[in-house]
């Protein structure tokens, strides 16, 4: 792989180029038209001399993921994006428009390790982690298409974030630095099957954002079944780093809880999940799951999905239903990408 420009900070930019003996003031510029001007060719930089942006454009290309679909919800307006990378593989994102402003979900990885049973991004296997820069240029992307500054991020496209926690460290601190696009950590939510170790390697960074565990069952017998990371983290343990976790940083975890028709959405298990969430800094986000060419399983009915939650509440738990966005163009994660490999036979 190329040196990737993108990925590189301020401090790391200004080493790389210590041999060009370019002064700090140019290199702050070249950062500037990267990370806040969003320009995704050198040609754009037009306060750099042209012979500058042909050496550099020689010696460092810019990595730059290509657009190849943009498909627009004819029902709420989300879009979904499949972009080309470098290496000629495909990764996902989506925007999101709310009442506060646009949200954008990034992936992290090309494919994913999990195995995730009811989840398309596994179903073409896991290829590599993404970069600093290209996980920053799908919410660059993102906002030069909408027209509009990116609000929030979400951590929860293709991938596990935790399982590329290198990378994805360095992504939230760009994104949010002041001479990037300094979105507030607090905007940023990061979604993980969980992986314990590194959601221990994120409580040490004390970063102040919100973490959200993808739990999807109530109990190990379940969640076996549809998340093999939990042979490797059972529930008691996950639970436990996630207890520490929000006494420790004061902050409330989201658990996300995908609501899977005859599988995980019983009044029994709503009542072992609030039983273990119960006195617990937490909220849990109820997922009508989105139907997966190929996957044996289908969403809950509305009426299983609200009995479920009355019954958390009464556990003294939050809970919200998730709003349904793309479902009329595969906006699940992993989707798109597999519909576009399949016609191209390459799965």
């Amino acid at each position: 792989m190329p040196c990737d420009l993108l990925s590189l900070n301020k401090s790391e930019l200004n080493n790389e180029f210590k041999e060009m003996n370019l002064p700090k003031f140019r290199i702050n510029q070249i950062y500037s038209w990267l990370h806040q001007k969003l320009v995704s060719d050198y040609s754009e930089m037009t306060n750099i001399p042209v012979q500058l942006r042909q050496q550099l454009s020689e010696q460092y290309p810019l990595l730059v993921p290509r657009r190849v679909r943009a498909a627009q919800s004819s029902i709420d307006g989300t879009v979904k994006f499949l972009y080309s990378l470098y290496d000629g593989d495909y990764v996902e994102s989506v925007l999101m428009k709310y009442k506060y402003g646009y949200t954008v979900c990034v992936s992290s990885q090309v494919g994913c390790k999990m195995g995730c049973a009811f989840c398309a991004s596994t179903l073409g296997g896991f290829k590599r982690h993404l970069t600093a820069g290209e996980m920053l240029e799908q919410v660059y992307l993102a906002q030069k298409y909408a027209g509009e500054r990116i609000s929030h991020i979400v951590l929860m496209g293709m991938g596990e974030p935790l399982d590329n926690a290198e990378n994805v460290f360095k992504f939230i601190e760009m994104v949010s630095n002041e001479d990037g696009l300094n979105i507030s950590m607090r905007s940023i939510s990061l979604s993980t099957s969980g992986v314990v170790p590194g959601i221990k390697l994120l409580l040490d960074r004390r970063y102040p954002l919100t973490l959200s565990v993808s739990l999807h069952a109530p109990n190990d017998e379940i969640r076996n079944r549809i998340m093999p990371v939990n042979k490797k983290y059972p529930v008691s343990e996950l639970m436990e780093i996630c207890r520490e976790y929000s006494l420790i940083t004061s902050r409330r975890i989201s658990f996300e809880y995908a609501m899977i028709n005859g599988l995980n959405d019983s009044d029994k298990a709503a009542r072992e999940l609030g039983l273990m969430l119960k006195g617990m800094l937490c909220h849990v986000n109820l997922i009508p799951i989105n139907k997966v060419n190929g996957s044996p399983f289908s969403p809950s009915p509305q009426a299983r999905v609200k009995s479920f939650g009355d019954i958390l509440s009464k556990y003294g738990i939050s809970v919200t239903v998730r709003r349904k966005l793309g479902s009329d163009i595969d906006a699940s994660c992993g989707q798109l990408r597999r519909k576009v490999k399949q016609e191209e036979g390459i799965e």
